[in-house]
């Protein structure tokens, strides 16, 4: 009989206020009980990530198992593409849209089970998504894995970020009641496919701008209801000035992925996306980028992930 099969668990204790910490020992558990060998990693910070993995990965585990929430899954990009390890999800954070988007339960020991589940059986478990990569005009790069936002998404990600209550969804739309006092347009210039026969581009007034790899963001809001985490295409939904009572008619629809059927709303494809406009800032997947200008592309099929099913988000008709 052969040795079991080494995993790295990277716990993030303080993703979602303390979940990543509860959840870390009953998923060490479970996969311990699906015969798997875990080791521990435990990461406060991104420095601390940045420095720690490396060092874990130089002799690839058979899978690094992120117990934490969007930001720490992407933080560790870089090094499980580098490495071709696949990259096992138990959702402890606040919004936990990527492991929405792939179809994963959100308890420990469930996420724990598909991830041993993947592991025994790669045809039935293991699948191969996109990643997406941005540069930031300080020169600033990283990889993300469902949307990058540019205006009043990227605000209210920050006003989140600054608030501790509530938690989950809520806190994201006490960021938005709090942001909407504040509603500005600014002059948008967005370029598809730059310096390629294809490339074309959009320049007029907007209060924001979102490229998805994924569809969601914000906890279950299908911002970019179309993106598809293995189609090879990054997509774009361009929100045009609109007055602030529009504006809030127009909000609800974000839960459902309706919102893009109005005009005022441009929706798009490519496999590159630079995004101009004065004074705004970038995030992707719940994180601080940088400053705009911003040139987004697709990395396609970079990633392994250890998931039952992608699962697209089923619009309302």
């Amino acid at each position: 009989m052969g040795s079991a099969k080494r995993v790295v668990l990277l716990v993030n204790p303080a993703a979602g206020r303390g979940r990543g910490a509860r959840f870390a020992p009953e998923a060490m558990r479970r996969l311990q009980e699906r015969g798997l060998a875990v080791e521990t990693l435990q990461a406060t910070s991104a420095t601390d990530l940045r420095r720690l993995l490396p060092e874990v990965l130089a002799v690839p585990p058979a899978a690094l198992v992120v117990c934490g929430g969007d930001g720490t899954v992407a933080l560790a990009l870089d090094e499980l593409v580098a490495t071709r390890v696949p990259l096992g999800i138990v959702p402890a954070g606040t919004g936990n849209d990527t492991a929405r988007t792939l179809g994963l339960p959100g308890g420990a020991r469930a996420a724990a089970d598909v991830v041993a589940d993947g592991l025994h059986d790669p045809a039935r478990g293991m699948r191969v998504v996109d990643t997406g990569e941005l540069t930031c005009a300080g020169g600033e790069r990283r990889r993300f894995l469902s949307v990058v936002c540019t205006g009043f998404d990227a605000l209210v990600n920050e006003r989140a970020n600054r608030v501790g209550w509530p938690t989950g969804r809520a806190r994201y739309l006490r960021a938005v009641a709090e942001e909407l006092r504040l509603l500005r347009a600014v002059p948008y210039r967005v370029v598809y496919d730059a310096g390629l026969a294809t490339e074309h581009r959009v320049e007029r007034t907007g209060l924001m701008v979102s490229v998805g790899n994924g569809p969601s963001y914000g906890g279950g809001m299908l911002i970019c209801p179309g993106a598809r985490l293995d189609d090879g295409r990054l997509s774009t939904t361009f929100v045009s000035e609109l007055p602030r009572l529009v504006f809030l008619r127009v909000l609800p629809g974000v839960f459902r992925g309706t919102h893009v059927r109005r005009e005022e709303i441009l929706t798009d494809s490519a496999a590159t996306v630079r995004v101009e406009a004065p004074g705004r800032l970038a995030y992707a997947d719940g994180e601080r980028a940088g400053r705009l200008p911003v040139t987004v592309r697709v990395d396609p099929a970079s990633l392994r992930v250890l998931a039952p099913i992608l699962a697209p988000p089923t619009l309302e008709r």
